[in-house]
């Protein structure tokens, strides 16, 4: 029997609500532990993300992999990764503000149903909308903020860190410690029964 994520995906499938559905291959709804302590949210899929119907499967999701696994001892298996938009906006543009409010009450349920004890926003757009600020993710990054039945931590877009090279892939790796650590001050683990990937 499917249990009520797996509800809400089909459910997703079939969304209709605004125009990014004209131009889906799939409907990108997350994927991973269903009880996880910990949730990934980015901004909204790619082209690679669109094809293959999973968040975070090109280079930006290999090293979101490579982190997760070196920094948190976890793999996506073990976690949660989602989008605050659910279908790829035309040329990776920003997700409009009426396509945001269309998929805002699949995110919200998502959040729901898994109760991460900490999730982490990648990027400037998912760290801003999550946290309702318009400050820049320079300025975001480094702390930890109350969110939802936890706590949020924003940090850089993995394509940042590709494009950017050694100092924001270090950014990077202090906020998963960062990650880490309020896992550990809620009592959780981000990688029970993790294997390397």
């Amino acid at each position: 029997m499917p249990g009520p994520l797996e509800l809400l995906a089909a459910d997703a499938a079939g969304c209709t609500k605004c125009r990014l559905a004209t131009g889906r291959r799939s409907v990108v709804f997350g994927m991973g532990d269903p009880d996880a302590a910990l949730m990934f949210i980015g901004e909204g899929p790619g082209a690679e993300e669109d094809r293959q119907g999973l968040p975070f499967v090109g280079r930006s999701g290999k090293l979101l992999d490579r982190l997760m696994w070196e920094e948190l001892g976890t793999t996506r298996d073990h976690a949660y990764i989602a989008n605050i938009v659910k279908c790829r906006p035309p040329e990776n543009r920003d997700p409009k503000p009426d396509e945001i409010d269309a998929c805002r009450p699949y995110l919200s349920q998502q959040l729901d149903l898994i109760r991460p004890a900490v999730v982490i926003a990648l990027g400037r757009f998912a760290a801003q909308w999550l946290l309702q600020t318009t400050e820049g993710i320079m300025r975001l990054r480094g702390h930890s903020y109350p969110f939802a039945h936890g706590v949020l931590v924003p940090t850089l877009h993995p394509a940042a860190a590709l494009r950017g090279g050694a100092a924001p892939l270090g950014q990077m790796r202090a906020d998963f410690v960062r990650a880490k650590l309020a896992l550990a001050a809620a009592g959780a683990s981000a990688g029970a029964g993790a294997r390397q990937p």
